[in-house]
Protein backbone atom coordinates (compact mmCIF):
# COMPACT_ATOMS: atom_id res chain seq x y z
CA UNK A 1 0.00 0.00 0.00
CA UNK A 2 0.97 3.34 -1.11
CA UNK A 3 -0.18 6.76 0.58
CA UNK A 4 -1.19 9.13 -1.09
CA UNK A 5 -1.58 13.07 -0.96
CA UNK A 6 -4.67 15.20 -1.88
CA UNK A 7 -5.44 19.05 -1.50
CA UNK A 8 -8.76 20.30 -0.35
CA UNK A 9 -8.36 24.21 -1.33
CA UNK A 10 -10.35 24.93 2.14
CA UNK A 11 -8.73 22.42 4.55
CA UNK A 12 -5.66 21.62 3.16
CA UNK A 13 -4.03 18.25 2.68
CA UNK A 14 -5.62 14.64 3.09
CA UNK A 15 -3.32 11.11 3.02
CA UNK A 16 -5.10 8.34 1.01
CA UNK A 17 -3.71 4.83 1.05
CA UNK A 18 -4.27 2.84 -2.27
CA UNK A 19 -2.74 0.08 -4.02
CA UNK A 20 0.56 1.33 -6.10
CA UNK A 21 -0.94 2.79 -9.37
CA UNK A 22 -4.63 2.70 -7.95
CA UNK A 23 -4.61 5.98 -6.66
CA UNK A 24 -7.75 8.15 -8.32
CA UNK A 25 -6.71 11.77 -9.55
CA UNK A 26 -9.13 13.50 -7.18
CA UNK A 27 -10.90 11.98 -3.99
CA UNK A 28 -13.76 13.49 -1.90
CA UNK A 29 -12.45 15.50 1.36
CA UNK A 30 -13.21 14.07 4.71
CA UNK A 31 -14.27 17.58 6.56
CA UNK A 32 -16.44 19.57 3.68
CA UNK A 33 -16.78 16.22 1.02
CA UNK A 34 -15.59 18.95 -1.56
CA UNK A 35 -13.28 17.35 -4.71
CA UNK A 36 -9.46 17.24 -3.39
CA UNK A 37 -7.09 16.88 -6.26
CA UNK A 38 -4.12 14.89 -6.28
CA UNK A 39 -0.48 16.74 -5.48
CA UNK A 40 2.38 14.48 -6.66
CA UNK A 41 5.48 14.37 -4.36
CA UNK A 42 8.73 12.76 -3.44
CA UNK A 43 8.63 9.27 -2.11
CA UNK A 44 8.86 9.38 2.07
CA UNK A 45 12.86 7.99 1.40
CA UNK A 46 13.68 10.26 4.77
CA UNK A 47 11.99 7.71 6.95
CA UNK A 48 14.67 4.62 5.82
CA UNK A 49 17.93 4.22 7.65
CA UNK A 50 20.10 7.60 7.55
CA UNK A 51 23.10 4.64 7.30
CA UNK A 52 21.58 3.31 3.69
CA UNK A 53 20.96 6.68 2.33
CA UNK A 54 24.31 7.93 3.03
CA UNK A 55 25.45 4.53 1.17
CA UNK A 56 23.29 5.52 -1.56
CA UNK A 57 24.00 9.21 -1.63
CA UNK A 58 27.79 8.24 -1.26
CA UNK A 59 27.34 5.78 -4.59
CA UNK A 60 25.11 8.32 -6.86
CA UNK A 61 28.42 10.93 -6.27
CA UNK A 62 31.31 8.83 -7.27
CA UNK A 63 29.43 8.30 -10.69
CA UNK A 64 30.63 11.71 -11.50
CA UNK A 65 33.06 12.35 -9.29
CA UNK A 66 34.96 9.04 -8.12
CA UNK A 67 36.99 9.14 -4.54
CA UNK A 68 41.06 9.79 -5.52
CA UNK A 69 43.09 7.78 -3.61
CA UNK A 70 46.58 9.71 -2.93
CA UNK A 71 48.18 6.28 -1.38
CA UNK A 72 47.65 2.24 -0.82
CA UNK A 73 45.06 1.73 2.13
CA UNK A 74 47.11 1.53 5.54
CA UNK A 75 48.94 -2.19 6.32
CA UNK A 76 49.18 -3.24 2.42
CA UNK A 77 53.42 -3.26 2.02
CA UNK A 78 54.75 -1.52 -0.90
CA UNK A 79 55.74 -3.99 -3.56
CA UNK A 80 53.66 -6.92 -2.67
CA UNK A 81 51.98 -8.14 -5.11
CA UNK A 82 47.75 -8.30 -5.02
CA UNK A 83 46.31 -11.54 -3.83
CA UNK A 84 44.33 -11.40 -7.05
CA UNK A 85 48.12 -11.66 -9.27
CA UNK A 86 48.26 -15.34 -7.25
CA UNK A 87 45.54 -17.08 -8.95
CA UNK A 88 47.11 -19.15 -10.94
CA UNK A 89 44.74 -19.19 -13.94
CA UNK A 90 45.75 -15.25 -14.26
CA UNK A 91 49.36 -16.61 -14.69
CA UNK A 92 48.58 -16.77 -18.16
CA UNK A 93 47.47 -13.85 -19.73
CA UNK A 94 49.90 -11.61 -21.12
CA UNK A 95 51.42 -9.01 -19.32
CA UNK A 96 51.96 -5.48 -20.38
Amino acid sequence: MAVYLYRCPAHGTTETRCAMGAAPPAVECPACGSTSARVFTAPRLSLGSPVRRALIERAERTGDRPDVVSAPPPGRRAGRRADVLRNPALSRLPRP
